[in-house]
């Protein structure tokens, strides 16, 4: 099966061009509109750009024997009523490893261990908004399924199909490719991958991971 890592559903030159910000909140100068090449809205005073990048975001696939865990997308969020892989978006604090399990825990109430990167995927999902999504592995620790934050419903299902309507066309084929080839991730940083002593990194594994 054919590796993909880059997912678009709409057209590159549709790409959004305009700014939330009409004028430059260093200066207050009217902000010049970008060229041709380039997606970024500069000031011409005093050279404050604001950078449209890619949110960064991380899922998780749990698996149980030949079943893999996926969440039903509430009606506020992207996708509504369509099926994904747990996961959201990494915090400016965080690394993407605790990221991941702080989401796996909020929709869906599991503590998980990240045991490898499986893959990175851009999403191009439409003009003003697009993701850089890591792919991680995950094991079940403790708790049991409870839908939360973004998912109203989990279940598992076969992964030889049918599966329901998909809000993200790069999780359906990382599943796909998961099962159908046996991939095998890279290791992960275990300083990391593990939950702590609580929910949240406690001081003591983060200290015992910095030995320079």
């Amino acid at each position: 099966m054919r590796t993909k890592q880059v997912f678009s559903a709409y057209r590159h030159e549709d790409a959004a061009k305009e700014s939330p910000y009409r004028y430059c909140p260093v200066c207050a100068t009217h902000l010049r509109a970008p060229d041709d090449t380039a997606l970024l809205h500069a000031c011409p005073r005093c050279d404050w750009i604001h950078y449209h990048n890619p949110a960064p975001g991380v899922v998780a696939l749990i698996a149980n024997g030949d079943r893999v865990l996926l969440g039903r997308r509430a009606k506020s969020s992207y996708g509504p009523g369509s099926w994904c892989l747990p996961g959201g978006f990494i915090e400016y604090h965080e690394d993407f490893l605790s990221a991941a399990r702080r989401e796996v825990l909020e929709e869906t109430g599991l503590i998980v261990e990240i045991t490898s990167i499986l893959s990175v995927m851009s999403n191009f999902l439409n003009p003003r908004h697009h993701t850089l999504v890591i792919v991680l592995e995950a094991r079940i620790i403790a708790g049991e399924p409870l839908p939360g934050d973004d998912l109203v419903a989990l279940d598992w299902f076969p992964v030889t199909g049918p599966f329901p309507e998909m809000a993200f066309e790069a999780d359906l084929n990382i599943i796909e490719r998961y099962f159908h080839t046996n991939l095998k991730g890279i290791p992960v940083d275990s300083c990391y991958a593990r939950p702590g002593a609580t929910d949240s990194e406690s001081p003591p594994l983060i200290s015992r991971c910095r030995r320079f």
